[in-house]
């Protein structure tokens, strides 16, 4: 995936985060950074398949965000 991804690490979880904010929901977590991110690169496979199967828009990949 081309999508910038932020991880962080949860204390309420006890794992880390990993979100695609991009991609609107797109999140995963993983106990650790690597199987976060593995995790991620799965769930946003998943998110683009739903949204071409429903005709929704799939923003392009803007990689760094300002905000981030």
């Amino acid at each position: 995936m081309k999508y910038e991804v932020i991880i962080y690490w949860s204390e309420p979880d006890q794992a880390f985060i990993a979100e695609m904010p991009e991609l609107p929901g797109c999140m995963a977590d993983g106990p650790t950074k690597a199987e976060a991110l593995a995790a991620a690169d799965l769930v946003a496979q998943a998110w683009i398949e739903t949204a071409r199967e429903q005709g929704r828009l799939i923003p392009e990949p803007k990689g760094r965000l300002s905000f981030a």
